[in-house]
This record gives structure tokens, C-alpha cells and sequence, in this order.
């Protein structure tokens, strides 16, 4: 029985590697994988010559050259959702921070080490009032980028007795419907900007979204005293804009994930050090996700969360012999070259799926008999095909 070959980058919970089974040989040091599981380390992948997919324990996939990847015939699996929860909860709790000046607080607090009871009820009683913070409750949040993790943020805010405001630049029903109907959603950017209290901003990073919270077009439509949240992905925004409206007041505060040189010591700026999904439950339900993902990919070719394929997953019968799986540029005419090709070879197709992303084509063909390696590098060499895979399973039943 084949053997795959897995390498992990960065620490990967031990849940999610205890799915691999013994047809996984699994190693941080392995030179030639056919998989990865990665967390947030950049992914070069001219490294790994025999490389068939990536998974990401994660949303972003800004570490992943996408791109190249898709190239290549390789595919980039992410895991939306595993980490929502643990985001929500610390946008929530930095928002309170920020509101109730509890880091200051905290400050004040152990300066007074060293001093009696007495010294130090004095001292509290005296000073508090300069830590006077405000509530959330009848405030308003507007959640820009309704996936998964914007969509928890929106809902949450519900509970903590706000008006919540969403909108998405590229809004993808399947989470709308998680929505609370309590949230309005915006018909425009400016519409969902222009009466919020607070801004929570949740959109992936990419050369659409890189700079999207820049002054024009967004910072402009904000009101005066407005605190602007980014636990999406640092480069998001534009740090220049959003000091120039720190500055002017616009903005009274800004809370942010992603520590730079820019934001550091700024009186107006809180900011974590990249804690969204570091949680020992988020990394467990990443490392899960990502491993079943992968998994499903190297054994039977399924892909499900993947970035740049089409989600498309079938299960093979008893009585096939072998999963033929092929990846092309999405053009006319493909399945018929393909179904061609195996019928002149005599190879009977027992099941033909085929699914688009607009971009790329993802074929799995099941045949009831072996697929010859001539019969492969005949396929792969067709003008558009990016990649051929001949998965052997006749000895699953038998």
C-alpha cells in the first residue's frame, strides 16, 4: 500500500496528527512531501517538487503562494470556521479592555506594590476616576466582511446589546445564512461606516483586500470618535491612513492584532501580539480540520475547503479499480478529451464528476480497471491540463 508522505511546518496540535493513519509517513523533516500541514510560516513551494496539496491550519492563506500553487496542479486547503470562536471572543475582550481602560488599570494597579492596605485603598479611592471607561451596550458595531469569523463577531455583538451594522465586499450566502436577522445588513460601505461606534474588520487578505481600510472610500465615511478593530490580517489596512485620522481625532482609537513599528507606543493604539486563534481549542479544530482535509485529498482525491478548486467530493464503489483525477484550466471541450483518451485506451469509465470554480476544472474519473502510466502522461500533455493523478484502489473490498 502506498505510503504518503507528510511534512508539518510549525507546531501542529497532536489531535490533528493523531488522524493520520499508518499510511501517513508524518515529519517536520521530510525533504520531498507530498502534503503539508502549515500554520502561519511562508510555504515556498519550488522546495517540494512532488508537492500535490497544502493544508493550512487556518483561514488566512496569505503565507501560501496561491497563485503558483494552482499552477502547479496544487492545492490549498484552509480550515474557515475552526478558529472563529476563539477571534470573537478576544475582539470582544480587547474591546473591553479598550473601553474600560483595563490595561491602565492593570498598571496602576502594580505600581502599588510595596504599600499597606491603608496606603492602597487611599490610592485607589483617589485615582480611579482617571479610569472611568464607558459600556458597550447601546452602542453601535459595524462588521465589515461577513465570513465566518465576521458573522460571530456580528451576532455577538447582538448580545452585548448593540446595534449591528454588516457588510461584506464579497458576500458568500452560505455564512449570510448563519446571520442573525437582528443584523441589518448594509447596502453599502459607507451606509454600514457612517453611524458605528465601533468598526470590527473580518476580510481575508489578498492583492483585492490589501489597503481596503485606507482613507478614501472608508476612513472618510467614519464619524467623529469612531474605534476601529483589525483582528483580520495586518496589511489590510493602511497604517498611514488610520494614524492621520488617530491624529485629526476621527478616529479615537484603534484596536489591532498585528503589531509594526508604525503602531508601537502610539497612546491611542492597543494592540495583541497575533493572538486571534491562539487558543488550545482553535488549534486543535484547526489542525483536525486541515488533517481530515488533506487526508480526504491524498486518498481519494476530495477536496473540500479548498481556496483555489472547487469543492467536489465523491465516494468511490467496491468495484472500482481506479480514481483517475485530473486538473485543468477551465476550457470547452475538456471531458470530452478526456472520456476520448480513455475510451480509444479500452478503459471503461464507471463515473464521470466534474466541477468548476470559473478558473479551474477539477475532474474525478472512476474506472473499473487500471489507468497505464502512458495513458497518464497522455492526458497530462493536452493543451490546459495542469496536473493528472492515478489513484490505485483495488484493494479497498477485496
Amino acid at each position: 500500500m502506498k505510503q504518503f508522505r507528510i511534512r508539518t511546518i510549525n507546531a501542529i496540535a497532536k489531535e490533528g496528527l493523531a488522524l493520520f493513519s499508518d499510511r501517513f509517513a508524518v515529519s517536520p523533516e521530510e525533504g520531498n512531501p507530498e502534503g503539508i500541514v502549515v500554520r502561519s510560516s511562508k510555504v515556498d513551494l519550488s522546495s517540494y517538487p512532488e508537492l500535490l496539496a497544502v493544508a493550512r491550519a487556518g483561514a488566512g492563506v496569505n503565507n501560501i503562494p496561491v497563485d503558483e500553487a494552482t499552477e502547479k496542479g496544487i492545492c490549498v486547503f484552509n480550515t474557515p470556521g475552526a478558529n472563529a470562536n476563539a477571534v470573537v471572543e478576544l475582539v470582544y475582550t480587547s474591546l473591553g479592555i479598550w473601553l474600560r481602560n483595563v490595561d491602565r488599570s492593570i498598571e496602576f494597579c502594580q505600581g502599588l506594590t510595596g504599600m499597606t492596605d491603608e496606603e492602597i485603598n487611599r490610592e485607589v479611592e483617589a485615582r480611579k476616576k482617571k479610569f472611568k471607561g464607558e459600556e458597550m451596550a447601546g452602542k453601535t458595531m459595524a462588521v465589515i466582511g461577513l465570513g465566518k469569523i465576521g458573522v460571530g463577531v456580528a451576532n455577538a455583538g447582538l448580545h452585548h446589546g448593540m446595534k449591528v451594522l454588516g457588510f461584506d465586499p464579497f458576500p458568500a450566502m452560505d455564512n449570510i445564512h448563519n446571520l442573525d436577522p437582528r443584523v441589518t445588513l448594509a447596502r453599502s460601505r459607507k451606509e454600514a461606516l457612517a453611524d458605528a461606534d465601533f468598526i470590527s474588520v473580518h476580510i481575508p487578505l489578498n492583492k483585492n483586500t490589501r489597503g481596503y481600510v485606507t482613507y478614501k472610500d472608508f476612513l472618510e465615511f467614519v464619524k467623529e470618535g469612531t474605534v476601529l478593530i483589525n483582528y483580520a490580517r495586518g496589511p489590510v489596512v493602511d497604517e498611514n491612513a488610520v494614524l492621520a485620522v488617530l491624529e485629526n481625532g476621527k478616529l479615537r482609537g484603534h484596536i489591532s492584532d498585528f503589531p509594526s513599528v508604525k503602531f508601537m507606543g502610539h497612546e491611542k493604539i492597543l494592540l495583541t501580539p497575533h493572538l486571534g486563534a491562539s487558543t488550545a481549542e482553535s488549534e486543535e479544530n484547526c489542525a483536525t480540520m486541515a488533517v481530515r482535509e488533506l487526508k480526504h485529498y491524498l486518498e481519494f482525491g476530495n477536496i473540500v475547503h479548498s481556496v483555489n478548486f472547487p469543492n467536489i467530493e465523491t465516494i468511490p464503489t467496491v468495484d472500482v479499480h481506479t480514481r483517475l483525477t485530473v486538473i485543468n484550466r477551465d476550457q470547452p471541450g475538456m471531458i470530452g478529451l478526456i472520456s476520448n483518451i480513455l475510451g480509444a485506451e479500452h478503459i471503461n469509465i464507471m463515473n464521470y464528476t466534474n466541477k468548476s470554480n470559473g478558473t479551474v476544472g477539477y475532474n474525478i474519473i472512476d474506472c473499473s480497471g487500471p489507468v497505464p502510466a502512458e495513458v497518464q502522461q497522455q492526458i497530462a500533455q493536452q493543451e490546459g491540463v495542469l496536473r493528472v493523478r492515478v489513484i490505485p484502489l483495488e484493494i479497498r473490498g477485496r
